[in-house]
């Protein structure tokens, strides 16, 4: 039997899912500490916390897997409790507390306050901003909204995370200063939506002036914008980017689709004509930007036709930074009621002829680099090499700048001039300047 008191037990907090998730744990964890807990992220621990993701099939999947598995270990006796919070448990509470009863209780993702009273803890409002950070200490991400507004046809996240809610701009910058003070030297700002930040608050697009602010906070030298909803799109972001060494050449705009009827069909609010149009204006106003894009294929009604208009403009646009994903059939959303009719082998292999296309965009543009100096930042060392990202790179899903450690040493969390000596499709690499 164990002995142990409440208080004294390790939580461990296991994160699923996108950087808004990687949030939520932060704060959850920081909530934890400071209610006197010991708290761990993904190690061992007495308590779990599994924080699901409940977006896609294949997210659902791992997040059910990681359930299960944290059951068979209580039912073993390895781990006291396990409690689920998150999208997952959000969207499908009912049917998780059915399928799985031993897990000892569901959270949605705004029940915070309920689950740390569930672990002992008290909501301590004054920590507003204070967060645990799981990423390395040199970079963060900043959630600046939660929710969203958007009717996107093929998207549950508004099932999962409700509507759109702006964080003001003070509150976010007293929390950039103190990420700054903590080592941060680059900030990723995040939502479901970037482009609607402000209108709940301010009755207008607000992220110009948030970024207007965030550049005052000493310590902080890169910003990076991810997932901007291209309809609406605030243009006087672009004069910002261009002409504000903090922010970086750089943002992340889901565009799903080029085709106009699907984009019709996906309730997106814009057409091929538009899509286009705010591409060109992009790269008017900021020549030197990396433009990162999303797409969804397989989507219903993608005919062989609309997907070779797809490839046709991804070869075209020639984007910086793509990924690409199969649709997912969601129950409850507005694509629902349409039937699922391109087969599981057709999206994947679609999926593939996308990538295959962007891998070689990716190599031309790298191979154009050669012999170029940028700023890198280095984020950690593997094997022999010290691994960095430019501006243009956002860590773990874009390129990356490899240095050979065998002649030179770099301090993990630091920029450093470097001349790219060789490149592949998505590695640079170089040398010290």
């Amino acid at each position: 039997m164990r002995t142990k008191s409440v208080g004294k037990k390790k939580i461990n907090v296991v994160t699923l899912g996108c950087s808004k998730n990687v949030y939520d744990s932060e704060v959850l964890m920081s909530q934890l500490k400071a209610n006197g807990k010991e708290v761990v992220h993904e190690d061992k621990g007495d308590i779990v916390v599994i924080n699901t993701c409940g977006f896609i099939d294949n997210a659902k999947e791992e997040s059910i897997n990681t359930i299960l598995d944290y059951v068979d270990a209580k039912n073993r006796g390895e781990v006291e409790k396990v409690f689920v919070t998150g999208c997952l448990s959000e969207r499908y509470k009912p049917d998780l507390i059915k399928e799985i009863p031993d897990v000892d209780q569901y959270f949605g993702t705004r029940d915070l306050p309920i689950l740390l009273k569930h672990l002992g803890a008290d909501y301590k409002h004054e920590l507003v901003g204070e967060r645990l950070t799981t990423t390395p200490k040199h970079y963060a991400y900043l959630k600046i909204s939660e929710g969203c507004d958007r009717p996107c046809s093929f998207c549950a996240i508004p099932l999962m995370r409700g509507g759109h809610i702006s964080t003001p701009i003070e509150k976010l910058v007293l929390e950039a200063r103190k990420l700054a003070k903590k080592g941060t030297k680059e900030i990723i700002l995040i939502a479901q939506d970037l482009t609607y930040y402000g209108l709940d608050l301010y009755k207008k697009r607000a992220l110009g002036e948030l970024l207007k602010e965030l550049v005052k906070v000493e310590g902080i030298e890169w910003i990076r914008l991810h997932y901007a909803f291209p309809s609406g799109f605030p243009e006087d972001v672009l004069d910002i980017i261009r002409e504000e060494p903090k922010v970086c050449n750089y943002i992340d705009i889901p565009l799903q689709h080029i085709n106009s009827d699907l984009l019709k069909s996906m309730k997106r609010g814009t057409t091929h004509e538009k899509t286009n149009a705010l591409l060109t204006k992009f790269r008017e106003k900021v020549p030197d930007m990396a433009v990162r894009t999303t797409l969804i294929v397989g989507y219903p009604g993608e005919t062989e036709e609309r997907f070779q208009e797809l490839k046709d403009w991804v070869r075209e646009q020639k984007f910086d930074r793509l990924g690409c994903f199969t649709y997912s059939h969601e129950e409850n959303t507005g694509a629902y009621v349409l039937e699922d009719d391109i087969p599981q082998e057709v999206k994947e292999a679609r999926v593939e002829e996308i990538m295959e296309l962007q891998s070689q965009i990716s190599w031309e543009k790298n191979q154009e680099k050669i012999g170029k100096t940028f700023r890198c930042i280095f984020d950690r060392k593997e094997g022999n090499y010290f691994i960095g990202r430019t501006e243009y790179d956002s860590p773990d899903v874009d390129n990356t700048v490899l240095v050979s450690a065998d002649n030179t040493y770099i301090s993990i969390g630091e920029f450093a001039e470097v001349k790219i000596t060789s490149a592949e499709e998505f590695d640079l690499y170089g040398e010290l300047i």
